[in-house]
């Protein structure tokens, strides 16, 4: 957001034979800041014990996830934190749920997925057909959006989930989730986000949303690895997950399994205090809320310089939505003329700029657009500490690129 903001990074201080790095890798993961590797090794310094004890460690081991889900829910704009669980990741706590809700429905009943989310949104879904559930795919348009007519055709008084991404992680697309909140509200179906890709650039109000559960993870905004559930007061509850007779029987706890990643709960704690010390405001959510606010404002002006330079090539062909603040993540999806994704990248990386190529878990909607056989997309992504000079940097190389 500024230079304070990049400041904080260590890894952004890295030259290889003396070039800085160009971190255009955030869709897949950000750098974290020093704080959150700070409280990383402050927990296994001081405070590396099992939960729930009579000794010092081990309560502050209790007091550091306690902490922790209430920073969550705040960031979510949750009820409060039995409202939040932890997981490995937000693809096993996905394929978690899928079995407890796969427990609550009958053979016939309906789940609506769509053809442009993330494997992770899309395999513990479809691996309930085995049981006699039924899943419709929601289909993708050309233009990287989803057709919201065809879904309500798809809407039936069998729906009893809609499972959606908030924003593709490979076209930036931003779905019309109040929209398809009023559809599942007219079947009764529960409604499932996945934010992983919004979470970092976006404002999250859970309650404002209405939805039933959300899911994101950490890495992508500042943090460790580490897998965040939002269920809505009392649905996990009415589930039914795996768990062992020793697990506690009711939400936050029913769902997470083992011994939890205790000093990676606390680097997560610490990526959402970094992102509220950058915001104004009397209370916590406020300064977050605040923070988030700054952080899209900024993205966006970085965005906008990305989308519009490479949109300039000759011969650049850009998928996704326009660059329409409201319609798109800071996210760009392209390929070149004259070389595959691939060896694209190598190249990128060979003047340091660092970016991503394939399918990205998206392989539904690279095959729906005919780029798979290919071998998938360029993606770069905007972070917060992505500047202007790295934006020109990568303009130059890739019009090199597409000329050579």
């Amino acid at each position: 957001m500024n230079d304070l903001f990049y400041q904080q990074f260590p890894s952004l201080q890295r030259r290889q034979e003396g070039n800085s790095f160009v971190f255009l890798d955030g869709p897949a993961g950000t750098q974290v800041p020093q704080s959150v590797i700070d409280g990383i090794s402050h927990y296994y310094l001081n405070s590396n014990a099992n939960s729930h004890g009579a000794f010092i460690t081990t309560q502050e081991t209790d007091q550091v996830i306690d902490g922790t889900r209430e920073k969550v829910a705040a960031f979510l704009g949750a009820e409060g934190p039995h409202t939040i669980s932890f997981g490995q990741n937000m693809t096993s706590l996905n394929f978690s749920l899928s079995r407890a809700i796969g427990r609550a429905l009958q053979p016939g009943d309906e789940i609506l997925i769509t053809q442009l989310d993330h494997e992770a949104n899309r395999g513990p879904w479809l691996t309930l057909r085995e049981q006699g559930i039924i899943v419709k795919e929601i289909p993708l348009l050309p233009e990287g959006v989803l057709d919201y007519e065809a879904l309500e055709q798809l809407l039936s008084n069998r729906t009893r989930l809609i499972a959606m991404g908030w924003a593709s992680n490979i076209l930036g697309t931003i779905n019309q989730v109040h929209r398809v909140r009023s559809l599942a509200y007219r079947v009764g179906a529960w409604l499932l986000l996945d934010a992983v890709h919004y979470a970092p650039h976006f404002t999250i109000d859970v309650q404002e949303i209405g939805c039933d559960f959300l899911l994101c993870s950490a890495y992508k905004f500042y943090g460790p690895h580490v897998g965040l559930l939002y269920a809505r007061p009392g649905m996990l509850d009415r589930l039914q997950p795996d768990r062992l007779r020793t697990t506690y029987q009711h939400a936050p706890y029913s769902i997470e399994t083992g011994t939890l990643n205790h000093a990676a709960l606390a680097g997560v704690s610490a990526a959402i205090d970094f992102i509220a010390s950058f915001g104004k405001g009397n209370e916590f959510q406020e300064q977050l809320v605040d923070a988030m606010h700054q952080l899209r404002q900024y993205e966006q002006e970085r965005f906008r310089e990305l989308y519009t330079g490479l949109s300039a090539i000759d011969g650049v062909e850009v998928y996704g939505p326009g660059i329409n603040d409201g319609d798109r993540a800071p996210t760009i999806a392209f390929n070149l003329p004259n070389m595959n994704a691939d060896t694209a990248c190598e190249l990128l990386a060979q003047h340091h700029i660092f970016a991503w190529s394939g399918h990205f878990y998206a392989i539904r909607s690279t095959e729906v657009l005919g780029l798979l056989e290919s071998g998938g997309v360029i993606r770069m992504g905007i972070s917060g500490y992505v500047r202007s000079e790295d934006i020109n940097r990568t303009v130059e190389v890739v019009r090199e690129l597409a000329t050579s």
